[in-house]
């Protein structure tokens, strides 16, 4: 994903006031590690209040849920309430909504493992490097072995500067 695309999708978020982990390939590329990825993923607040708000921007955003059928299926509160993955194609690019990772790792779960970390000028809550390690060891998909190795050379370098991890 273009970086412009990435900021866009952050920043649309945070402007929304979205309550969300930044997770995946983000939240790794934030943390130093040298990967590439197509699109943002986080975790969101399932509350209602942050149901209706994150609903009411992937309208604007144009947002349609990634149909191999090639069908339009707009998300709506009642599916980001509903479905545990939500895999999205919005106005600024593509966007995955979880609503868990790891061992049923939820919103609220993920935010003391978390940091805020300045994006250019966008502020967003990211999934620290090890428990962002260990949520991929858990997932165990070909694409997350894959990237482990980097991850952890990344962990390590982060943790022999006294950076936070």
């Amino acid at each position: 994903m273009p970086k412009t695309e990435l900021l866009g999708t952050l920043r649309a978020l945070a402007a929304a006031d979205v309550r969300f982990v930044v997770v995946g390939g983000v939240a790794a590329i934030l943390a130093g590690a040298i990967l590439n990825t197509r699109d943002v993923d986080a975790v969101y607040a399932l509350d209602e209040n942050n149901l209706a708000r994150l609903a009411a921007l992937l309208a604007r955003l144009d947002a349609v849920y990634r149909d191999p059928a090639g069908r339009r299926i707009e998300p709506t509160v009642e599916r980001l309430r509903t479905q545990r993955v939500n895999l999205l194609r919005t106005g600024l690019g593509d966007l995955d909504l979880l609503q868990e990772i790891g061992h049923a790792w939820r919103y609220d779960t993920l935010v003391p493992w978390s940091t805020w970390e300045q994006v250019e000028n966008v502020r967003v809550l990211v999934l620290g490097l090890g428990r962002l390690i260990e949520a991929k060891e858990i997932a165990n998909r070909p694409k997350d072995r894959a990237a482990l190795s980097v991850l952890r050379h990344t962990l390590e370098m982060r943790r022999r500067k006294g950076l936070p991890t």
